[in-house]
């Protein structure tokens, strides 16, 4: 599995000051895992609202030279925007980072598997260089994923440009991938700014959508939606013809190597100035529906829930990632639509549909009868019934389920109600109401607020303590990759020491040497230290497993709290 710290360009910046859903020293350790050092304090230099390129030299002790080069691949990542001063025209550039696409890092091995899953090992390496570099070209990344296939196929075999190309135009169809926004209005570069050239990921390229000016007007730091611009879609017509080449491996070669790549740089392919990003928004709604749809098969049928991953997959393109149901479906449309090896007759259909609308649960509902987002809240809700149980036992489940059922009950209501002895139910309530996860409603009789003439009633209040455990499941993420760390720290001689073997062993192999030669190599790791390292990549894999299943909770949580947040917010 290709985990986010694969590509050495790839940079993330620091959290908004509206994030509060992780301190910054989570956030830094998000950084540090994904980019390194240098520009992990860089980005720590945007913590502030908006600082400049001054400021940030002088916070962070960086010559202005790294800041530039720094800057320049946190933005073409999106880690952060820019803009004019709040002063007016003239004054410095400011910077501000984008939370959301900081915690966003730990999803990047999720990203890579569902374009994997859906088109593919060409589709899993189009997505992983994009993610690796931020943006680039069309001619680029089909270039670079052809050669990457070409490298791992037999002798005499090779990738043609052309399949590659009809997997990134199938990605754009579907929406997984899109244009960058061009940004009008960049003028000359301020002396605290970076200069337009040379990225790590992209030496000596003209001006890009994410390169770093001073507008010659006042402009905001809200950078333009892909989606507001008519050609955002719009796969552009590429003169590329060719098929992968394989990598020289002799040290020969390298001038050799140099000289092509030169020579395929200045090469034209009809789509220069086009860059392309990864649809974040695409896949969390793929993500969300994928959800939706596991749900219904775990509490209906497996038929259920094709019926239902039918309707999501025909409003798929068409539904904003932002709403909260689908455009309606008439069921004529959806029996249409069934594929037919589901050999689901009409009438069946009309019966499913029916116990969909009836359920408890509202996947599906009549359009015009639900304000819909009513889904998502009740996912939300099975998650944190889930952890209540988890940590506090069934009984303690059965109060929580009851409270948010019910409102608002009194001590003694709850103890009839959930049949629970009274001394028990008043531990377990305490115990709830110690980890915010219930909370206490006072109700007086009188202005004097005496406790024999106040009501006092126990309520559960959902969204509040769906951003706590947010929070919870962030600093878990985050704990587990500083362990992960740790552990790789720890062992970092034995895990270099088997990386230099395998080396050795691959070069042995390729030359074709004797198989007592690669017996001997093999015994330069002893047996006890073959076991250690057999213990650390089971505890690593652990470790990372445990990341990936949070990270689900996360963002089912993050979906309700951000479809529930107002527009004022």
């Amino acid at each position: 599995m290709h985990r986010a710290s694969a590509g050495q360009t790839r940079a993330i910046g620091a959290g908004e000051r509206k994030c509060s859903c992780v301190d910054t020293d989570k956030q830094h350790v998000f950084r540090t895992q994904s980019v390194g050092c240098l520009k992990t304090t860089v980005s720590s230099g945007l913590k502030d609202d908006c600082p400049g390129g001054a400021t940030i030299i002088h916070e962070t002790g960086i010559s202005l030279d790294l800041v530039k080069k720094s800057l320049c691949v946190l933005v073409q990542h999106g880690a952060c925007v820019f803009g004019s001063g709040r002063k007016g025209p003239g004054s410095p550039t400011e910077y501000q980072a984008s939370s959301d696409r900081i915690l966003g890092i730990l999803r990047y091995p999720r990203y890579i598997y569902t374009a994997k899953t859906l088109y593919g090992d060409t589709g899993e390496l189009i997505i992983e260089e994009l993610l690796q570099r931020g943006h680039m070209t069309m001619s680029s990344n089909v270039k670079t994923v052809a050669d990457r296939l070409t490298q791992n196929m037999e002798e005499g075999r090779s990738m043609d440009y052309s399949e590659v190309s009809s997997a990134f135009s199938k990605l754009v169809e579907t929406h997984f991938l899109q244009r960058c926004p061009p940004l009008a209005g960049l003028g000359t570069t301020d002396t605290s700014t970076p200069a337009t050239p040379a990225t790590p990921a992209t030496p000596a390229t003209p001006a890009t959508p994410a390169t770093p000016a001073t507008s010659a007007t006042p402009a905001s730091t809200t950078v333009p939606t892909p989606e507001s611009f008519p050609d955002c879609y719009k796969v552009p017509h590429m003169t590329l013809i060719g098929r992968g080449k394989r990598q020289l491996s002799s040290e020969d070669g390298e001038e050799q190597r140099n000289a092509k790549k030169a020579k395929l740089d200045s090469d034209t392919h009809g789509d220069e100035g086009i860059y392309w990003q990864v649809n974040f928004e695409r896949f969390h709604l793929h993500f969300r529906d994928q959800a939706i749809i596991s749900a219904v098969a775990n509490k209906l049928d497996q038929t259920s829930s094709e019926i239902v991953r039918t309707m999501l997959r025909m409003s798929e393109v068409t539904t904003s990632p932002t709403a909260t149901c689908t455009k309606p479906l008439s069921a004529n449309e959806i029996f249409r639509s069934l594929p037919s090896s589901y050999n689901i007759p009409r009438p069946i259909l009309d019966q499913y549909l029916t116990l969909l609308v009836d359920d408890p649960m509202e996947f599906v509902g009549k359009a015009g009868e639900s304000g819909g987002g009513i889904a998502l809240a009740n996912l939300a809700r099975a998650t944190l019934e889930s952890v209540v149980q988890e940590r506090f036992g069934s009984r303690s489940a059965r109060i929580f389920r009851l409270l948010l059922r019910k409102r608002h009950l009194e001590q003694k209501q709850v103890e009839d109600f959930a049949m629970i002895p009274a001394k028990e139910a008043k531990d377990m309530l305490y115990t709830l109401l110690s980890q915010n996860l219930v909370q206490l409603q006072e109700i007086p009789k009188t202005p004097d607020y005496a406790p024999s003439r106040t009501f006092y009633l126990y309520t559960v209040n959902q969204l509040p303590t769906a951003r706590m455990l947010l929070q919870n499941c962030y600093k878990t993420v985050a704990n587990l990759i500083e362990r992960r760390l740790y552990e790789t720290k720890e062992s970092k001689r034995l895990l270099e020491k088997s990386q230099r073997i395998e080396a050795i062993l691959a070069s042995l192999q390729a030359s074709g040497a004797e198989p007592e030669q690669l017996t001997e190599v093999e015994e330069m790791i002893t047996a006890p230290e073959k076991q250690q390292l057999e213990a650390l990549r089971l505890h690593i894999n652990k470790l990372d497993s445990a990341e990936n299943q949070v990270d689900e909770t996360i963002f089912l949580l993050e979906s309700y709290v951000n479809s529930t947040a107002t527009p004022a917010s």
